[in-house]
Order: structure tokens, then C-alpha cells, then sequence
């Protein structure tokens, strides 16, 4: 039977695909999940979004304390997952928080050299995981057969190539799939929740910025504020408060704005939490010397009927928008 193919790409233009962000933090348990039809510049669809509470000591700091108390959390944030998105296609994505990853950017020639590569930096990807995997042992002090591990080569032309390392305890991973486990979730993939708040915030400054305009964006958690300078969609500068070489957020705003003029920035996380150092987000605004926006998920894509939950404006719903982007987009 031959399918002609103007037929076949009609069908593939029409489907639907479907993803779950599931964002675990210190109080809830945050869902949303987005569709997208697999078409050029098709729109984005908020499907479903929901927030459930957890038990007071269900977490201790990053450590998920009562397995049974988040599984729970995850069934009750899926129990009305309507229909149309219950597939066995929904791709599920969880966060582990900041403070459990460990990142460095390594010289790409070093590592090269250590694995036996020329000191021009010549290599091979799998030549280089050896090399890799001891520079993680010795920033996490742990031996690599506890640790999950992610790294990739960047773009940029020598002499400033680099490798980028990104390393996690395999407890804190382990922690996370059995518990979705336990729930009847299958977890897909796991990021880091400061990537997955950045992927949201670039998403959002695409829609609502103009196109090469220069923006800040900013993620406040527990563990502080974590930002980052874009210019043309990439990342041009990042910080990270409290840190040794800032002596207050102010400060480090200003060194992450050092550079082209930024007209706004965009703020994702638990606003409230900018209390804690006397800060606020017109401060915010007045140290980066630009308009300041809160994140907004719901404002991103078409939404669903009887959609209410307060997630679709809070700015703490970032990360679990930006999980779910990651399975509709890559």
C-alpha cells in the first residue's frame, strides 16, 4: 500500500502533542500541562494546571522526607487530568532544585590534554568522558558511580571553547522517579529548575518582546536569585546571589547588567521571598534601570475552560511551564 505523501503530512500537521511540568517544592506540588500541534508556528495550548499542597514536613530542604506524602501530592495533582491529555504520549518532566546540582564550565583544551588529545583542544566526544567524569568527582567529591551527570561541548570558536558540566547526587534523581512511580507517573526526563524557569522566561520574552531586544531574567527561590543577561537569545552574562564576589543584590544586579542596555527584565520564582534581603521589585527596577515583568504563564498560550488555578499567574509557576515546553519543543 503506498500513502501519498501530501496526505501523510496533512495527518503529521494535526497531531497533538502533549507534556507535564511537575515542579516539587518545599510547600506543593505545582502541574501544568501544554499541547502543541506538531506544525510550524502552531500555538501553544494550556491544557490543564493544578496546585497541591504538601504536608508540613513532607521535605527537608532538598530532600524529599516522606516518599509517600509526595506521592500522594502527585496523584491528587493528576486526578482530573482530562481525558484528551491522559495518553500514553503525555511526556512528563520533573526539577531538581539549584542547590542539588553542581555546574562548571572546564577549558575544552584541558580536558582534551587529559585524555590524551592534542593541546590544540583536538578531541573526540567519547575520548573526553573519562576526563569529564573526573573533573565531576573532584567539584562534587563523590565518587561518579553516585552521581548523574550531564555535559556538553559549546559552540564557541577556540580559544574560548569550554565544556559544561552538570552533576546531580543519583539519590536526588532516584527520589524523584519513584515517587512519580508510585503515582503511575513516568517521568520522561529531569532538569535542573533554574534551566527549566530560564527556558520559560526565554519563551515569554519571545512572545512579549521585541525580537533582539536585550532582557534580564531572574529566578528567586529558596536558595537566592539566580540571573541572567540574553542578547539575541543567548546568555551573554549569568549571576548567582548571595555569592562571595557580591556583597549585596544590588551589587549583583549591577554586574549582571554591565553591558548592552537592557528595557526589561523578567522575574519568575517566590516573590516574596525578596522580603528576606530588603529588596522588592521596584528596586529591582531601579537598579537595572528598566521595566521589571512577572512571569505569567497563563498569558502564553491559548487556555483551557474552567481553568482557575492561581499557578497561571503566579511566577512561581515557571518552572513546571518551562518543564512541560521541554516536552513539546525538543
Amino acid at each position: 500500500m503506498t500513502i501519498r505523501s501530501s496526505w501523510l503530512e496533512a495527518v503529521q500537521a494535526g497531531m497533538q502533542r502533549f507534556a507535564a511540568g511537575i515542579d516539587v517544592s518545599s510547600q506543593d506540588v505545582r502541574l501544568v500541562v501544554v499541547s502543541q500541534r506538531a506544525r510550524a508556528c502552531a500555538s501553544l495550548q494550556i491544557e490543564y494546571v493544578r496546585t497541591v499542597p504538601l504536608p508540613p514536613n513532607a521535605m527537608a530542604g532538598i530532600e524529599i522526607a516522606d516518599r509517600q506524602a509526595v506521592s500522594r501530592a502527585l496523584r491528587d495533582a493528576f486526578a482530573d487530568l482530562p481525558h484528551s491529555c491522559a495518553t500514553s504520549a503525555l511526556r512528563c518532566a520533573m526539577a531538581v532544585p539549584a542547590s542539588a546540582t553542581l555546574t562548571a564550565t572546564v577549558p575544552l583544551a584541558r580536558l582534551a590534554v587529559q585524555s590524551g588529545g592534542a593541546e590544540d583542544g583536538g578531541y573526540e566526544l567519547a575520548e573526553l568522558e573519562p576526563a569529564v567524569m573526573s573533573e565531576v568527582e573532584r567539584i562534587a567529591g563523590l565518587e561518579r558511580h553516585a552521581l548523574a551527570v550531564d555535559w556538553f561541548v559549546d559552540d564557541r570558536p577556540s580559544p574560548v571553547r569550554s565544556v559544561t558540566i552538570a552533576a546531580t547526587a543519583r539519590q536526588h534523581i532516584e527520589a524523584r522517579i519513584e515517587c512519580a512511580a508510585a503515582a503511575g507517573i513516568s517521568l520522561t526526563a529531569i532538569d535542573g529548575e533554574p534551566h527549566a524557569a530560564l527556558r520559560a522566561m526565554r519563551y515569554a520574552a519571545s512572545r512579549e518582546l521585541d525580537p533582539h531586544e536585550p532582557y534580564v531574567a531572574l529566578w528567586i527561590d529558596a536558595d537566592g536569585v539566580q540571573g541572567w543577561r540574553l542578547v539575541d537569545d543567548s546568555v551573554a552574562a549569568e549571576m548567582r546571589y548571595p555569592a562571595p564576589e557580591h556583597s549585596d543584590l544590588a551589587d549583583a544586579l549591577r554586574d549582571l547588567a554591565h553591558g548592552p542596555e537592557c528595557d526589561c527584565a523578567l522575574v519568575g520564582g517566590e516573590l516574596d521571598l525578596l522580603e528576606g534581603v530588603g529588596f522588592s521589585m521596584a528596586d529591582i527596577a531601579d537598579v537595572l534601570g528598566c521595566t521589571v515583568l512577572p512571569f505569567e504563564c497563563g498569558a502564553l498560550g491559548g487556555v483551557a475552560r474552567k481553568l482557575s488555578d492561581p499557578l497561571l499567574h503566579e511566577p512561581a509557576g515557571a518552572v513546571a511551564f518551562g518543564l512541560a515546553l521541554r516536552g513539546v519543543l525538543e
